[in-house]
């Protein structure tokens, strides 16, 4: 069966047939006696409603089991609990500035070490490895470079070292990539961006086929209460039925926006997976993924240029997240990646003037339209401003 019909279809087993999945909106479950417990018994552990969504999102990255969170910075937190004090990890180079803000801000705290390699690189990956390393946690495509590593190629330098590789899988979602079946442990996603789609759910899942993880994760999941509440599961089942529509839509207006992008006065480089920009990372991509997914990034070499460029678009809503049904844009410098410590930001931090656009699913003719005026504008002012100060003068 494929995704987009994994997507839509509905478990059996509801007693009324009901085609939309009821919601167990209550903390606890009347049980048999005062000595055995039913299949439920608190929502904090489990919930219906929760393990028809965490069995459906399993079911799409061809996986075994998965646990659904608040959101995704506590799915990244529970994979982290899987390590002890002493434990090292291996980051990418390139994450959400709210998975380092994680890394640099509380695992050292939990006595575990963290180690940034380009894991584009295998050499600097392999030389990064310690006897202590226990987990490589990795973005493909990253967010916001869109660099392409090689999960399979990971996978196996992690096995072969004892260490386990977590992929955040939020990028592409499990309608263009499934990193289950390339060697991966554990798959990770802000459920927030695609798997909802609509900008009105925080939510996490941590997805593996190992039984043994589960039990670890699952069992964090409870003891710290960060599991996905009802209702919220309820409005992410329903948004997971439009997940293959939407991703194809926004992928192929999106590979639209990065061409037009790359062709643009005023842009300096794009960063868009599989349209020749880069055919190496295009090659390793392409053999793991079926598309490039809805974020495209880009610079102009001004950071003034590119805060004008986002502050005029009217169609592209300035926002942080990514992977909704509406267009965004952002400077992540500013934004989504403004929790990087200064003393990293060198290595770890965007550049002050990348623009990052997440496509929606507009139509791709009006999404280019209010770029154009964007660009139009910015660089209208720009040449005001270089003319003004030449003469002089400032303008009003």
């Amino acid at each position: 069966m494929k995704n987009s019909t994994r997507c839509v279809q509905l478990e059996k087993g509801d007693p009324f047939g009901a085609i939309s999945p009821p919601i167990y909106q209550t903390a606890t479950f009347r049980q048999p006696n005062s000595t055995d417990f039913g299949i439920y018994d608190y929502t904090r552990t489990t919930n219906p409603t929760r393990a028809q969504l965490e069995r459906k999102i399993a079911k799409l990255e061809f996986g075994r089991y998965c646990s659904a969170f608040t959101s995704g910075m506590a799915a990244i937190t529970a994979v982290m609990r899987l390590l002890e004090s002493g434990d090292e990890v291996i980051a990418s180079d390139d994450l959400y500035g709210g998975s380092i803000r994680l890394l640099e801000q509380v695992l050292p705290r939990q006595g575990i070490t963290v180690r940034y390699a380009d894991t584009t690189n295998l050499s600097e990956l392999i030389m990064a490895f310690s006897p202590q390393t226990k987990l490589i946690l990795l973005e493909t495509p990253t967010n916001p470079f869109l660099r392409v590593s090689d999960i399979l190629e990971l996978s196996q330098i992690a096995h072969g070292r004892g260490a386990l590789l977590a992929v955040d899988n939020t990028m592409l979602s499990p309608c263009l990539q499934l990193p289950l079946e390339h060697g991966a442990d554990l798959v990770i996603h802000s459920a927030t961006k695609f798997l909802c789609g609509h900008s009105d759910v925080m939510a996490g899942a941590v997805i593996t086929n190992a039984p043994e993880i589960h039990e670890q994760i699952a069992f964090i999941q409870n003891a710290e209460g960060a599991g996905l509440s009802p209702f919220d599961s309820w409005l992410l089942l329903r948004g997971l039925k439009t997940l293959a529509l939407r991703v194809e839509r926004q992928t192929e207006s999106a590979r639209v926006v990065a061409e037009y992008l790359a062709d643009r006065a005023g842009v300096t480089k794009v960063y868009y997976p599989g349209i020749g920009l880069d055919p190496v990372s295009d090659a390793r991509h392409n053999r793991q993924a079926s598309g490039g997914g809805s974020v495209v990034t880009f610079t102009t070499g001004d950071p003034s240029l590119s805060k004008r460029i986002v502050e005029h678009t009217e169609l592209c809503s300035i926002a942080v997240s990514f992977g909704s049904v509406h267009s965004t844009i952002s400077l992540p410098f500013h934004m989504s990646h403004s929790s990087i410590p200064p003393e990293l930001r060198d290595r770890l931090s965007p550049p002050s003037d990348l623009v990052r656009l997440s496509v929606g699913i507009e139509d791709v003719d009006d999404i280019i339209e209010d770029l154009e005026i964007a660009f139009d504008h910015a660089l209208t002012s720009s040449v005001q401003q270089r003319s003004a100060a030449n003469s002089g003068e400032f303008p009003g």
